[in-house]
């Protein structure tokens, strides 16, 4: 397992609550839009076993030709360790990733597609739509549906409906709204639904999509394949 130290090379405060790490890209450094990576903080491996609170699993909010690696993240007020010292870091300090792998590329089959996502989990789409912008081969269509109670939308500069480039982008702010524009979007058949969240969110969501006849492969869930199963094999309750 290789690991690359890098490091911090800007700060953006995205909302009060919500900062990106942008980090050097290390040479040989490589990645695909719907990836995620192991992103830890110094001292995470000093001891005869990794120490597991100083590593988060972290979506990369950028594309390669970005030229830096993205990490965005809610920083509350009351955080874990591992965000307490992230809070403290400055553009400089050194950070590492490791185990790099996307489960959720934009699958390219000439359908509509949709993405479904809780706060600050619109950063793992924000590298599918900046892809699907620039090149929209063999994708009918995208609409984003955020939802977020702070009601600091993010990166509204990306998701920002665009007719012309049939790209559409929706926040609303409760879950009422949220779960009604879920079921009218599963009215299309065909289309194919990213979820990103927490775990209830996504289940939550899986429940909704299956409710109105959307099959388990239509589903793309940020989950490596052997927990796959554990979300989308689960007989529906009605």
């Amino acid at each position: 397992m290789q690991i690359y130290w890098t490091k911090i090379n800007k700060i953006i405060e995205e909302t009060p609550e919500v900062k990106t790490y942008l980090l050097d890209r290390p040479e040989g450094f490589t990645w695909e839009e719907g990836s995620h990576t192991h992103f830890a903080l110094k001292g995470f491996n000093a001891g005869e076993k990794p120490n597991r609170s100083l590593i988060r699993h972290m979506s990369i909010s950028t594309l390669p030709h970005e030229n830096s690696i993205g990490i965005t993240t809610r920083i509350r007020e009351q955080c874990s360790e591992f965000k307490t010292i992230l809070k403290g870091l400055s553009v400089g300090d050194e950070v590492a990733i490791f185990k790099t792998h996307s489960n959720v590329p934009l699958k390219r089959e000439d359908k509509n597609v949709y993405l479904l996502s809780s706060g600050v989990g619109l950063a793992t789409f924000r590298p599918l739509v900046l892809d699907y912008l620039e090149r929209a081969d063999n994708v009918n269509q995208i609409h984003s549906l955020n939802i977020d109670s702070s009601k600091d939308f993010l990166f509204t500069n990306i998701f920002e409906s665009a007719s012309d480039k049939k790209f559409t982008s929706q926040f609303v702010d409760n879950r009422k709204d949220y779960y009604e524009e879920v079921k009218k979007l599963a009215a299309d058949k065909e289309g194919l639904f990213y979820v990103v969240g927490s775990d209830e969110f996504l289940v939550q969501n899986i429940e909704v999509l299956r409710e109105q006849g959307i099959k388990p492969e239509q589903i793309m869930l940020d989950k490596h394949e052997h927990k796959l199963s554990e979300f989308l094999s689960f007989e529906l309750s009605i």
